[in-house]
């Protein structure tokens, strides 16, 4: 099987190297076990050598864009800094990723490569993943693609795409899976010490609501919720406080912050109980009565939601003196 990693412009030097370490590493397994190698792995580019970090680190690739007449599956690497200027930078892998699709190739992006697949229109109208911290911006810039929130791996028509940073290993193990099998997958997750079937990112999401848009009523809206998250905030009230409509005000705040009013309110109540008990000792009652909750099951059920895990296992997880506490 044909492998393409592509060595863009800007790019996080890791997630060019950690997928050809991950497939060269799946060969020798293969060897190892008496069978032939399966990937063959090439580094892609639109120059010969590519230059990382001023100059400190360079990419020698194997082939040219022009080089390459077919392939069957292209891994894009993850960005790094401004995402406009990197989809600038490397706007000639735009056509020769299209035309590589059209001809039966698979396409992969780790973490924010996906601003680079979408670049691409191939992903309007399907779901896609990547880091938590770049929905907001990738909503902006690509409103015809659905971003799952929290999402480690998604895959539509030949289309794949990873969660953030780390997360692209457990979308190269998926690949290792399903071009080999199911053993050498676990082999090489337990080599490289990655959790195989890890499937979401929630609980190391940071929500930081939206408020790059130029709705002064929303904006008062969300500032009011943040500054009040300790209270029962109901809808009907905040559209009061901004002299807005209810119907009007719910859908203005869910176009300028890709948020239900509901769903931004049990956010950053979360946000703020999660701060809580990596912070602090009080237990899961304290904090739910310091965000606003009363109900113990609908805090525990809104904290799973958003976060993956119930609240003694994100205080296990993230307290350094972690303790049990009911």
């Amino acid at each position: 099987m044909n492998v393409s990693i592509l060595v863009p412009e800007s790019a996080v030097l890791e997630a060019v190297a950690d997928p050809r370490y991950l497939f060269t590493a799946v060969n020798q397994f293969l060897q190892a076990s008496g069978k032939p190698p399966f990937f063959r792995v090439r580094l892609v580019g639109m120059t010969r050598e590519v230059k990382y970090h001023n100059g400190l680190f360079s990419v020698q690739t194997d082939q040219l864009l022009n080089e390459v007449d077919r392939t069957d599956l292209i891994i894009i690497p993850a960005l790094f800094g401004d995402m406009k200027r990197g989809i600038q930078q490397n706007e000639a892998l735009i056509p020769w990723i299209k035309q590589q699709y059209a001809k039966g190739a698979e396409v992969a992006s780790l973490c924010v490569g996906a601003f680079l697949l979408a670049s691409t229109g191939l992903l309007d109208g399907k779901r896609c993943s990547t880091h938590w911290a770049f929905a907001s911006e990738f909503r902006e810039l690509f409103p015809a693609v659905e971003l799952v929130d929290g999402s480690i791996i998604t895959e539509e028509h030949r289309l794949y795409s990873s969660g953030g940073a780390n997360s692209y290993w457990n979308l190269l193990l998926y690949l290792v899976e399903k071009y080999t099998d199911r053993d050498m997958a676990i082999l090489a997750s337990k080599y490289f010490a990655i959790d195989i079937d890890r499937d979401s990112q929630s609980a190391f999401m940071l929500f930081k609501g939206q408020k790059d848009h130029n709705d002064r009523e929303i904006l008062k809206a969300q500032e009011f919720i943040e500054a009040n998250y300790n209270e029962k905030i109901a809808v009907e009230a905040l559209a009061d406080l901004v002299a807005v409509g209810r119907r009007t005000f719910e859908r203005r705040f869910r176009k300028a912050t890709h948020h239900s009013v509901v769903d931004y309110i049990q956010r950053v109540k979360v946000e703020a109980a999660k701060r809580s008990f990596e912070t602090s000792r009080k237990n899961i009652g304290e904090v739910m009565f310091d965000v606003g909750y009363t109900d113990t099951k609908a805090f525990r059920d809104v904290f799973k939601k958003v976060t993956g895990l119930t609240p003694i296992e994100y205080r296990n997880k993230y307290y350094k003196d972690a303790l049990v506490l009911a």
